[in-house]
């Protein structure tokens, strides 16, 4: 697990690349039962087991100050779509703000202090709005999104739970009454934009070179937790040369 999350730390673009010139060249006295590259790739689902509990453990505070946005998740370049064999009746075709892509969305909630309260994932075709009640489920307070979450319906079912939810409106729309704080705090949506780079940037969490679907899922796991650790620098920073 812990090789895992580092290779999202480090500054290398491949996994292949990472274990064999730095976590065996350079990580042996850390891990001293390493095993081989091809044996690592093996057994590399068996870290799910012990990463999903880690990763929900560590999630941030609930402060009832939260930002949701969701992203692409790409697993094929668009002129390969049809011949795409990995993730064939897995992923789904949608279109954001960017074009259309093949593949999935990571739904994100983090709170005012950047750190992750809450993810899911769906097929590439979701409305964003489709899963704000999972991710909300016992969240309270001020929710901030942008406007492809519009929606009366959705804003009322999260406020009779206890969840006040504000977005920017289109052009077309009447304003709504906000108060001085929350105006300042719909300012400030580009929050969870940050995290969202950070994950794609410097975790790479999105890739086209997939194998297997296992390896995307243990892929955007670690690339989760790798974000937790950035942030409370819970490992050695002397571990890269």
């Amino acid at each position: 697990m812990t090789v895992m999350i580092l290779f999202h730390l480090s500054h290398y673009r491949t996994f292949k690349d990472y274990y064999r010139e730095c976590v065996e060249m350079d990580m042996k006295s850390y891990f001293p039962k390493l095993v081989s590259y091809n044996r690592f790739v093996e057994i590399m689902l068996s870290v799910v087991t012990p990463l999903s509990p880690y990763l929900l453990s560590h999630m941030g505070k609930k402060t009832g100050l939260y930002y949701v946005d969701s992203t692409t998740m790409k697993v094929c370049h668009n002129k390969r779509i049809h011949r795409h064999k990995t993730f064939a009746g897995i992923a789904e075709r949608g279109k954001s703000s960017m074009g259309w892509f093949f593949g999935f969305k990571l739904h994100l909630v983090i709170n005012h202090l950047g750190e992750l309260i809450a993810f899911c994932i769906t097929k590439g075709n979701v409305d964003d709005r489709q899963p704000l009640e999972q991710l909300f489920k016992n969240l309270h307070g001020l929710a901030v999104a942008d406007k492809g979450y519009l929606s009366k319906k959705k804003e009322e079912s999260l406020f009779q739970k206890g969840l006040k939810l504000i977005t920017k409106v289109r052009r077309n729309m009447k304003a709504k009454i906000l108060s001085t704080f929350e105006k300042y705090f719909l300012g400030q949506r580009s929050s969870v934009e940050t995290v969202i780079e950070q994950l794609k940037s410097i975790c790479q969490i999105e890739h086209t070179r997939h194998r297997k679907p296992d390896n995307f899922v243990i892929n955007l796991l670690s690339g989760l937790a790798a974000i937790y650790a950035q942030t409370e620098k819970t490992f050695p920073q002397n571990l890269f040369p």
